[in-house]
């Protein structure tokens, strides 16, 4: 640390400047101390920013990777009413919508064709759905498309793919395997609270069984991400205990790939819009979004290398100012995603490789395409790169959005039951 920041150390207060010390010495820094960063200000705040973005340069160097990727989110139909949801509707509803295997294998090709290298699979869950819905997918998908990486079903979809299928957690995560998943997303995790999820999400997937369902993927080579939901009704120690606990798996079994804070997105989300509980917030503030990225940083040191934001949720500029404060991953180019922007997020489903070069060229670091392993495809040093594939789309209208999917008569939810 050059002899300037020294001296802010010297008029810092004792307890954070002792915290950020430890941080900088590769030390583990606890909940509590997780919890003493939330409550800093002035100076103090700062530190935490320029902290968090050395033990990033020293974890990831001054890259800044991205993957070119595909959401399909091939049902909005969902037994479950989480309170922040505003992609799901209910099986009865006139928006219910349920694509076609062979939609979903275009939809693949489609983007495997402009360069993606990952489809990311994740949907509601569709009551009477045959267990073996997820399966099927996955083989259509690699029967056509064998070196597409499949990042596919979150915890709460594993769980109810294993009751549907009448089976245990490992056995039915070895039949994905086996069916072509490659790695799964760490969402439903929200946090990680079990009487705060009750709240929230009653109903959804417990803590105990989140766990177990990661753990369990861990275990049979199976790498996920993790991910934390804040700016609700949490605390700021609800968060530094769901990122102890991530760090408690990751110690365990090693293996989450990256970190993943989400912003939540209150405009359309039913527990705002209804104010189904008192004191909800509107997301987290702009010095929450950036603290939050920061915490993470510095207590996942030395257990989880990669911490990726969300511009999904937080829009470009804030994006730049997260990789100053910790993060080091921008996520994907997405090209559909539904569940952000049906919740109200106002930054778009499409993000080109060429926007994201040019955000990151303007903080002064190197941007560089990665796989979902974070193995490193290409890097960019220089700025005269040709375009990719997916830069050379003008008309990303082709792509759909989730405003017309939901109002398409022959991909509308047909009830089970009622046939």
């Amino acid at each position: 640390m050059s002899v300037n920041i020294d001296s802010l150390f010297r008029n810092a207060d004792p307890v954070i400047s002792d915290i950020l010390n430890r941080t900088l010495s590769e030390k583990e820094i606890s909940a509590k101390d997780g919890l003493e960063l939330y409550n800093s200000d002035g100076m103090d705040f700062h530190l935490i920013g320029l902290v968090a973005d050395e033990i990033r340069r020293r974890r990831v160097g001054n890259i800044v990777t991205y993957v070119v990727n595909r959401n399909i989110n091939f049902t909005n139909v969902c037994i479950k009413q989480c309170g922040f949801c505003a992609f799901s509707r209910d099986f009865r509803e006139e928006e219910g919508y349920f694509l076609p295997t062979e939609e979903i294998v275009r939809r693949a090709k489609e983007a495997h064709q402009l360069g993606a290298t990952e489809v990311c699979i994740q949907a509601g869950l569709p009551p009477d759905m045959e267990g073996d819905v997820y399966e099927n997918i996955c083989r259509a998908i690699k029967n056509e498309i064998p070196d597409i990486h499949i990042h596919g079903f979150s915890p709460e979809e594993v769980l109810y793919g294993a009751t549907r299928s009448n089976t245990s957690i490992d056995e039915y995560l070895k039949r994905l395997k086996e069916s072509g998943v490659d790695t799964l997303p760490g969402t439903a995790a929200e946090i990680l609270d079990q009487k705060l999820r009750d709240k929230i999400s009653p109903g959804r997937i417990s803590v105990k069984d989140w766990v177990d369902v990661i753990k369990t993927a861990h275990k049979i080579g199976i790498n996920t991400t993790s991910t934390m939901m804040f700016g609700h009704l949490e605390t700021p120690q609800d968060r530094v205990e769901h990122i102890a606990k991530i760090r408690e798996i990751q110690k365990e079994t090693g293996g989450f790939t990256e970190f993943v804070p989400l912003d939540f997105i209150h405009s359309e989300a039913p527990m705002y819009k209804h104010e189904l509980h008192e004191g909800i917030k509107q997301g987290g503030s702009g010095k929450d979004v950036l603290l939050t990225h920061a915490i993470a940083r510095i207590m996942l040191n030395n257990y989880i290398d990669n911490i990726q934001m969300s511009w999904v949720k937080e829009g470009q500029k804030m994006s730049q100012l997260l990789l100053m404060w910790g993060a080091n991953d921008f996520g994907g180019t997405l090209i559909n995603e539904s569940i952000s922007t049906s919740a109200g997020s106002e930054h778009g489903q499409l993000l080109r490789p060429k926007e994201i070069k040019r955000v990151v060229r303007e903080i002064g670091r190197i941007p560089a395409e990665r796989n979902t392993k974070y193995k490193i495809l290409k890097r960019f040093d220089i700025a005269d790169e040709h375009d990719e594939e997916l830069d050379k789309v003008k008309d990303v209208s082709q792509f759909g959005s989730y405003v017309e999917l939901i109002k398409i008569d022959k991909y509308k939810y047909k009830n089970p039951r009622n046939e």
